[in-house]
């Protein structure tokens, strides 16, 4: 099952969180020669200089955090102190982390850091670095990164491994095929690439998305990014539960990731206003056009419930796809959203489909948005919308 893939979705996500960081101590209180301590570390980063990374720190495991970022194409990365309070020869700061992916981040992303600083003979050292309260993991904090590059993928792993390359060598494939569906379902301009991250386990996707991870059983993988952007936005990302991807099969696999793949496409046009039925409906609809999947073969639970007289109401509300552990109601709402963006599509056209998406998220806020886009683009209202929808799931589905 596919997560959402705008930046209200879960818990308030975006690509990163940014946390302030409390103390009593303004940033300015900082000596200079702390901030000159971490502009060394961030220079031998992207150096790719392990013993200058080394000299800044008295960590234990310093060699292995150096270690598991090294494989990380980055293009820019820089500290910046928010916050620092000293006790003596040792000292807790926090920083907001910005960093940017060589060729796929268009700006650079920030998540906050935590370090434990250390003072030895006039000279200070970080004794420890880890994502500041409230923000999310980064892979790196994870284990080491290995990256492999597609035609139009980034995919980024925890592990090192001949096995471990070639499973992201297959995220590779899956992405970078892909890309090519999606730009010709979504014609609007988007970056045509996407950065896939594969942490190892279920709890390692859930310290990505900085959320329990009971909630994530069964999701095969979500977007984060930031909706309604310029272009200048950061890149989004799809993290991919392995432990969930990883029982499908190639189909489903592949829907799974042109489904993502599509709400990095439409994250421009995809803003508060954009109900869930139709970001998720029409993520779907590009993960199955031109699949031949009847809407027996991709709709199960519904259509179940529709020959068991319980045909829906109304179109599925954003509560419906709560990671609440109650599979088959997601699951409708998944297949109803989709039925919905295919029945658009094949009784007023494609052009039209896109055309309704982009007038929906064109507003800023939801009252009136739908129901706007429906009359302006559809010339439809929203009663007979969801009358029509109820009928097409009878004929489909019964």
């Amino acid at each position: 099952m596919a997560g959402r893939g705008r930046g209200s979705w879960v818990l308030g996500i975006c690509v990163a969180l940014l946390v302030g960081c409390g103390g009593p101590s303004a940033p300015d209180a900082a000596p200079g020669d702390v901030r000159r301590l971490l502009d060394r570390r961030a220079e031998a980063v992207l150096d790719r200089d392990a013993k200058a990374y080394r000299a800044t720190s008295q960590e234990a495991g310093a060699t292995e955090a150096y270690d598991n970022l090294r494989g990380v194409p980055l293009a820019s990365w820089e500290y910046r102190l928010t916050a620092f309070r000293r006790s003596g020869a040792r000292a807790t700061a926090t920083a907001d982390l910005r960093y940017r992916i060589k060729g796929y981040d268009s700006e650079p992303l920030t998540t906050s850091r935590a370090l434990t600083l250390q003072e030895r003979d006039g000279q200070w050292y970080v004794a420890a670095e880890r994502p500041a309260r409230k923000a999310t993991q980064q892979l790196w904090d994870q284990g080491p990164v290995t990256s492999v590059r597609g035609a139009h993928s980034l995919v980024l792993g925890v592990g090192r491994g001949e096995r471990d390359e070639t499973t992201l060598r297959q995220y590779a494939a899956l992405a970078d095929r892909a890309v090519p569906l999606v730009r010709d379902a979504w014609q609007g301009k988007w970056p045509q690439r996407v950065v896939v991250m594969v942490p190892k386990s279920l709890d390692g996707m859930a310290g990505l998305l900085g959320a329990p991870a009971s909630g994530y059983q069964g999701i095969a993988a979500v977007t984060t990014g930031e909706t309604g952007g310029s272009g200048a936005a950061p890149a989004d990302r799809i993290i991919v539960n392995p432990e969930a991807y990883g029982v499908l099969g190639d189909f489903g696999k592949q829907v799974v990731l042109t489904h993502e793949t599509t709400h990095v496409a439409t994250r421009a046009h995809t803003s508060p206003a954009t109900p869930l039925w139709l970001s998720e409906g029409f993520a779907d609809w590009v993960g199955y056009r031109g699949t031949g999947r009847t809407a027996a073969q991709a709709a199960p639970e519904l259509r179940r419930a529709v020959q068991g007289e319980k045909l829906p109401g109304v179109l599925p509300e954003d509560d419906d796809f709560g990671f609440s552990g109650d599979g088959g109601r997601l699951a409708q709402a998944y297949e109803g959203s989709w039925l919905a963006c295919r029945m658009i599509a094949e009784q007023w056209g494609e052009e039209r489909l896109r055309d309704f998406y982009e007038a929906v998220g064109a507003h800023k806020k939801r009252p009136g948005a739908v129901e706007d886009g429906l009359r302006d683009v559809l010339d439809i209202s929203p009663q007979d919308f969801t009358a029509r929808w109820r009928t097409y799931l009878r004929a489909e589905l019964g």
